[in-house]
C-alpha cells in the first residue's frame, strides 16, 4: 500500500515522503484538511483550471509590534508562517509549485500573492519551475495599515504574479469583462482595492480576527472574472477563510481548498456555505470576440440577412457602398471586402469592417457587427 509520512519539523509543517497515494476522483466544492503538498499529490494530473495561492509570507517578524498608544497590533505571528531559513522556505515553495504545475491544465493559470518578504523569492521559483510570467499585478490598499513605528514607508500594497504553463499556452483571459469592469476602460495592472474589514472581516470565538491575512472578496473576483469561466475549477491550496471559495461559488465556478489548521477550516465552512450564487443570468459577461466563431460577411448575404444591392454607410454618412452578391462593396470605383474598402475610404492602414460600416434599419443606423450577433445568436 502506498503511503504518504507526515514528518514534523522544528516548524511543525508536514512534509510528505514516499511514494504517491492513488489518484482520487476531484473532491469538488470541498475543503481537504491537511498539508497542501500531501494534499495536492492525491489529485489528478492536469484536472484544475486555475489555481489562486495565498501561501505563507514568512514575514521573520523580530519581537511583538505596538501603536503608539500602547496597543499591540494583531500581526502575523502564527507558526504555520515560521520556517527555520530562507532555504526551507525556498524548499518548501518548490514542492508546493512542482504539485501545482503537475495538476494544473495546460491551458490553466496560477496566480500568487505575496508581499515583499517573500514574492520575489517566490517569483524566482515560478520561473525556476518553468512557468510563464503574464503580469504582475500591484494591489494597492486604500486603507493600508500604517507604520506605527515611523522608520519605514508605510507598506500599501502587495503583488500578484499571474502565470501560464508556457509561453504558448491558449489561456483564459476574459479581457472585455474586464474592460466592461473597470468603465470600458483597459484594465491596468495597478488595483486600487480596500483591505478585508468592517463586516467582511471574519471573527473567531474570542472575537478576534479569525485569519491575519484574509483577502478581500473584491480581489478575488476580479481575479476569477479575469481568467476563469463559469464551471472551471479553482484551487486554493491555502485556503485560510474560504475567500476564494466563497467568490468561486458565487460566481458559478467549482473550488477545492486545501487547509491545514483546524480552526479556519471550521471558519471558511461556515461561510461558504452562507455565500449565495448569483443567479445564472447574472453571470454572464462581455464575450470575447476572440472566442467567438469566426463570421465572414457573406455568410450573412448567403443566408438572406442582408440582400445584394443593399447601400451601407458608414456612422456619418459619409461614403454609401453597395452589396455585392458575393460579399463585396463596391464604393467610388473600388470593390473589396468591408475591411479593405473601409480602409482604403479612410487613408488607413486597416479597419474593422463591422463596426464601421451600418444598414439603415427604421430609419436608424445600425453597426454590421448588430446583425453578425444576431447571426451568432441563431447557431447557438
Amino acid at each position: 500500500m502506498n503511503l504518504i509520512v507526515p514528518i514534523r519539523e522544528e516548524t511543525g509543517r508536514a512534509r510528505p515522503t514516499g511514494k504517491r497515494l492513488p489518484k482520487r476522483e476531484l473532491p469538488l466544492d470541498q475543503i481537504l484538511m491537511g498539508d497542501c503538498i500531501a494534499e495536492m499529490a492525491k489529485l489528478p494530473d492536469r484536472s484544475v483550471d486555475m489555481i489562486f495561492a495565498d501561501p505563507p509570507y514568512n514575514l521573520q517578524l523580530g519581537g511583538d509590534l505596538f501603536r503608539p498608544e500602547g496597543g499591540r497590533v494583531d500581526a502575523v505571528d502564527d507558526a504555520w508562517d515560521k520556517f527555520d531559513s530562507l532555504a526551507v522556505y525556498d524548499d518548501f515553495t518548490r514542492e508546493w509549485l512542482a504539485e501545482a504545475r503537475r495538476i494544473l491544465k495546460d491551458d490553466g493559470t496560477i496566480w500568487v500573492i505575496g508581499s515583499y518578504h517573500n514574492i520575489y523569492r517566490v517569483g524566482s521559483l515560478l520561473q525556476d519551475a518553468d512557468f510563464w510570467i503574464l503580469n504582475d499585478i500591484v494591489w494597492r490598499k486604500s486603507n493600508p495599515m500604517p507604520n506605527f513605528r515611523g522608520t519605514r514607508f508605510t507598506n500599501a500594497h502587495e503583488t500578484l504574479i499571474w502565470c501560464a504553463k508556457d509561453e504558448k499556452a491558449r489561456y483564459t483571459f476574459n479581457y472585455r469583462a474586464m474592460k466592461a469592469l473597470n468603465d470600458d476602460l483597459q484594465m491596468r495592472s495597478d488595483w486600487v482595492l480596500p483591505i478585508c474589514s468592517g463586516s467582511e472581516r471574519l471573527k473567531g470565538d474570542d472575537g478576534n480576527k479569525a485569519h491575519p491575512t484574509q483577502k478581500p472578496e473584491s480581489l478575488l473576483y476580479r481575479i476569477l472574472l479575469a481568467c476563469t469561466k463559469p464551471g472551471d475549477v479553482v484551487l486554493d491550496p491555502f485556503f485560510g477563510t474560504g475567500t476564494t471559495g466563497a467568490v468561486a461559488r458565487r460566481l458559478g465556478r467549482k473550488w477545492i481548498g486545501i487547509e491545514r489548521e483546524r480552526a479556519y477550516v471550521k471558519v471558511a465552512r461556515e461561510r461558504i456555505d452562507s455565500t449565495l450564487p448569483l443567479d445564472e443570468s447574472a453571470m454572464t459577461t462581455v464575450p470575447d470576440k476572440r472566442s467567438q466563431p469566426r463570421v465572414a460577411f457573406g455568410l450573412l448575404v448567403e443566408s438572406g440577412m442582408i440582400e445584394p444591392g443593399t447601400l451601407v454607410t458608414d456612422s456619418k454618412r459619409r461614403w454609401t457602398a453597395k452589396v455585392g452578391a458575393d460579399g463585396s462593396l463596391s464604393c467610388e470605383g473600388k470593390t473589396g471586402s468591408i475591411h479593405k474598402i473601409g480602409a482604403t475610404l479612410q487613408g488607413a492602414p486597416s479597419c474593422n469592417g463591422w463596426t464601421f460600416w451600418h444598414v439603415e434599419v427604421d430609419g436608424a443606423l445600425q453597426p454590421l457587427d448588430t446583425l453578425r450577433q444576431r447571426h451568432l445568436a441563431d447557431l447557438a
